[in-house]
Parts: C-alpha cells; structure tokens; sequence
C-alpha cells in the first residue's frame, strides 16, 4: 500500500500540514510511555519506512536519524509511570500524544493517529483528527511518528533506566514483562520506575 494515501486525502480536503501520531510503550511493567508528532515534507521518499514494530533495532536507529534530519517539525512526548498509575494506561497514552502535538514548532491542521482510540475517561484528543487502525503500516507520517516514540524510549530505558537500576537489566527487556523481568522482581521487588498497576499479576503470585 501506498503510505502516502492518507495525507493526500487530508491535502485535497484543503489540509496543508498533517501530521502523524503514534505511541509505543503502552505495555511494559516499567518506565513511561512515549508518544511522537511528525510533520513530513509532502511525499518525502523515506527508504524503508514502515511500521517500528515490523524494523530491525539498526533499522530504526538509521530512520530516526533520516526522519529527526528530514522533518518539517516533530516532538517526542513521554507520560511517566507514576502519572500512568494515577490515571490508567489509556489517560496516559491520550496525555503523552496530546503532549507531542502541543510541543510541535508549527500547528497541524489535522492529525492521523494510530489506533481506533482518542479519548480515555479524562484526556481527549482535542485537535482535529483521524483514527487509523492500523495506521504505523498505512501512512508515512505515522510510521514516522512509531518510529520515533520506539526509539526514544528504548534508548531511555537501556540508559536512563539501565544505569539508575542495573539490577533489573532494563536494557535487555527494555521494561516488558518477560521472564528475565519478573526474575529479577522476585529478586529485588519493584523500583520507582516500575508502574504498580501493571504488577497485579506479579504481587497476586508472591509466596
């Protein structure tokens, strides 16, 4: 498919700036969720470009680079794992994208936004909009903005978080909930950055 569908429906609508959103890190027991804006220059050729989840960790580096040097304007948002305990994963997802779009350099006149969801029980998105399922794989700018948000919050997670807690090797497992992360909870209990609401599961098993 061509990932550049969507924005030029937008463009012919009379849309001049839109602008891709997307989040990564809804899931993982520690550390905040990140969300990214991107404004590309109109049919930008990006080689490679698609969804994060779908790259390499050497590919995403390289297009993080391509996409940070090339963009019209982009913003990198997080919500931290305290917030995200005080208000639910949703809230927290609506927030860190919400924050993304406000700290862009120029103001989109519609954003494409990954996802079918764009309000949870307290944050909203409140920009003009459009809910893609999906979206990471079907439009440039979203790709983009997955791309970003992954990258971003890998590289803080293995070291911010690697270096401020070694033990837990947050680097290896960037936060998720793999074996080796609840070995090493058994083994240390949770630390500041880990999102109690996630741990429900792990304290319901403790001895």
């Amino acid at each position: 498919m061509d990932l550049w569908t969507y924005e030029r429906e937008q463009w012919a609508a009379g849309h001049e700036t839109v602008c891709g959103v997307d989040e990564a890190g809804a899931g993982p027991l520690a550390g905040p969720v990140y969300a990214a804006a991107v404004i590309l220059p109109r049919e930008l050729d990006i080689p490679g470009l698609n969804d994060s989840k779908k790259l390499t960790e050497k590919k995403r580096e390289a297009l993080y680079e391509l996409i940070t040097a090339q963009a019209e304007a982009y913003c990198v948002a997080s919500v931290s794992a305290e917030e995200i305990d005080e208000m639910d994963i949703l809230n927290a997802r609506m927030l860190a994208m919400n924050r993304a779009i406000e700290g862009l350099s120029q103001t989109p006149e519609v954003c494409l936004i990954d996802g079918n969801r764009d309000h949870g029980s307290a944050v909203a998105i409140t920009v003009p909009h459009l809910c893609i399922v999906g979206g990471d794989g079907k439009s440039a700018s979203i790709a983009a903005a997955s791309i970003l948000a992954k990258v971003s919050r890998d590289r803080y997670v293995s070291t911010e978080l690697e270096s401020r807690y070694p033990q837990y090797r947050f680097a290896k497992h960037k936060g998720y909930g793999t074996k080796l992360h609840y070995e090493m909870l058994d083994q240390y209990g949770p630390c500041p950055e880990h999102r109690r609401t996630f741990l429900k599961k792990w304290e319901a098993r403790k001895p």
